[in-house]
């Protein structure tokens, strides 16, 4: 076995959203860059780990950067369309999302990527990172770097690093949050032993023979009369019965997304044994993970009477599981790396009830220190009942949206080391925070964050803790192939003719941005329509609010569908519409919401 050497001004290990976000953003910026996975596949959850209806960032004003690209991106890829479930306003196929990501790598010739590689070792000298030690096709490389970026989904490079970090609870009395365990109950509780992180799943995919359910499990029988025995998973279905269960997430051409949190396939137990240098250990916790996923999805093909079948979505590359079984696991949490900053629960909460923001990081001069935008809705996964968590959501365009946040840059960057940027989920939030902040989206635009920061540092010979914010949020926004916001406007979409006019406004004058999110700016008389999307129609009939942030459009035939919407121009038209009347307008069906996703009002009475 040889040693070879190398130098790279960019170093990003791990294939995660995030990481893969980061080296191009940092490729794009000028920064030779290389990009070290452990498999084949690039994206983390959004592709290796088949999470592909994506939480958070849904509505159109959220929809910017990598992850507003790559969401454009999978409308033009995928012939069926977007809205294909009920959990999320997006679905697609494993391998959609991965062909646009190597397209992306591939097309940038100051960005390497290595797969198949394994870590072995990170070299530290004082307060920096020297050198990366991999393993590849039999040889050892040591890396050198200028800026090293863990873009992994446990923050691989952390411990190996002595990096200090954190993992696990942390008590209510640490940061007073609402919705944090107290002192107490984390000493003297099992439970908080026994789960030590948020629960991970083995996505399994599925696939549908029809477009409908033909057995009914409320008759105890399978077309054929076979009587259906109870099954281990019963509790599963028991909320929304066996069909609403099993197309949670479905996605196109009928494969299904088994990802299901209710007594489910997610996984609480031996978590640890996935932090620790034991490949033992962490091999015994793969293999029970995908046992168990497999047994609920065939459980669930048992009681459907073969409705549902095993999917293949994943390739058959050496060390796969099967081409039903995500390459790796999704993991909701692993070690958080301690920043120069913590986002912590209060950073997410709505200021007011209602359509609000969180309060915007600002540092002591008052200028905004933002480099991205979330609004899921805190989400925490672990056995038993749900944890009671501070409300963080409204109503908006007829359906429920979690209020924004902002991320600040200094949460990304090492309290101890100079030049280590962390991209994925394991950047410095607390442990009830991470439920917020490890989506998919908000991790697309946090890697770009980083990539640029990455660039930015070594084009200006500045240390990461010492770069001006503002040459990353300006590089953000002025981004020619995904520009990325950093400012949480609840009332200008991604496609707004002054979307970037405005968000630098506010950067200037974070006052311009109101405490409900809207723009308090000089009003401009602009109005543009969304950008066509495929499978959008002309849809006629009757309106019909609920008077509580309810919609229905009532078809002639005397069909009601729930209508809701992603763009902020109809939200408001909508918000202020008392009484049922007669309405065009284009929109999008789904039937398994079933729901009618409106994009904006059509002809003469267009917004």
């Amino acid at each position: 076995m040889t040693t070879q050497t190398c130098h790279s001004p960019v170093l990003v290990w791990g294939g995660g959203t995030g990481g893969v976000a980061a080296a191009l953003q940092a490729a794009r910026s000028g920064a030779n860059t290389l990009l070290l996975t452990p498999g084949r596949w690039l994206g983390g959850m959004v592709s290796t780990a088949g999470v592909c209806c994506p939480d958070g960032n849904e509505l159109a004003p959220w929809q910017t950067g990598l992850w507003g690209a790559f969401l454009r991106a999978l409308y033009q890829t995928e012939p069926d369309g977007l809205d294909q479930n009920w959990v999320s306003c997006f679905g697609y196929r494993p391998t959609t999302a991965e062909r646009i990501l190597q397209n992306w790598v591939q097309l940038l010739p100051n960005l390497q990527w290595w797969a198949d590689c394994q870590l072995l070792d990170v070299e530290r000298s004082r307060s920096a990172v020297q050198a990366v030690l991999i393993q590849r096709a039999g040889d050892v490389h040591r890396i050198s770097c200028d800026v090293v970026i863990d873009g992994s989904d446990r923050g691989d490079l952390l411990p190996l690093a002595h990096a200090p970090f954190r993992f696990g609870w942390e008590a209510q009395e640490l940061w007073q949050e609402p919705s944090a365990p107290g002192e107490q109950r984390l000493k003297t509780e099992s439970f908080f032993l026994e789960q030590p992180v948020q629960s991970p799943t083995w996505v399994v995919m599925g696939q549908l023979k029809s477009d409908r359910l033909l057995v009914d499990p409320a008759s105890g029988l399978d077309p054929d009369g076979t009587p259906l025995l109870p099954h281990p998973f019963e509790q599963a279905c028991a909320a929304f019965g066996l069909e609403r269960t099993i197309s949670y997430g479905r996605l196109p051409g009928g494969l299904v997304m088994l990802n299901w949190p209710l007594h489910g396939n997610d996984w609480h137990r031996g978590l640890e044994r996935a932090f620790v240098a034991d490949p033992k250990a962490e091999q015994e916790l793969m293999t029970e993970m995908q046992a168990h996923s497999m047994h609920f999805a065939d459980e669930l093909q048992r009681c459907s009477a073969g409705w549902l079948t095993r999917g293949e979505a994943f390739p058959q590359e050496a060390g796969s599981p099967a081409p039903w079984l995500a390459a790796m696991p999704y993991w909701r949490e692993g070690r958080r790396m301690i920043g120069l900053q913590t986002v912590i629960e209060q950073d997410l909460l709505p200021q007011t009830t209602g359509q609000s923001i969180a309060a915007l990081p600002l540092n002591a001069t008052g200028a905004l220190e933002s480099i991205a935008v979330g609004n899921y809705a805190n989400d925490h996964h672990y056995p038993g009942s749900d944890w009671p968590l501070a409300p963080k959501s409204c109503r908006w365009g007829g359906r429920w949206s979690g209020t924004p946040f902002c991320i600040p840059y200094q949460a990304l960057v090492s309290a101890e080391l100079d030049n280590l940027l962390t991209a994925d989920k394991c950047f410095s939030t607390s442990h009830m925070a991470n439920g917020a902040t490890r989506l998919q989206p908000l991790i697309f635009n946090v890697g770009q964050a980083a990539g640029a920061a990455a660039a930015l540092s070594i084009r200006h010979r500045r240390r990461l803790a010492d770069l001006p914010v503002r040459l990353i949020q300006e590089l953000l926004i002025e981004e020619p192939t995904a520009p990325s916001g950093i400012v949480p406007l609840w009332d200008t979409a991604w496609h707004h003719p002054s979307w970037q006019k405005r968000q630098r406004a506010c950067l200037d004058n974070p006052e311009l941005l109101g405490a409900d999110g809207c723009w308090l700016g000089q009003e401009e008389q602009v109005s543009m329509a969304p950008p066509p999307q495929p499978q959008q129609a002309v849809w006629s009939g009757t309106l019909v609010p609920d008077h509580n942030g309810g919609y229905e459009l009532e078809l002639v035939s005397g069909r009601r569908w729930p209508l809701i919407t992603l763009e902020p121009e109809l939200s408001d038209w909508l918000a202020n519409q008392e009484r049922p009347q007669a309405i065009e307008l284009l929109a999008v069906a789904n039937a398994w919401g079933p729901w009618l996703r409106g994009i904006s009002l059509h002809g003469s009475r267009g917004i």
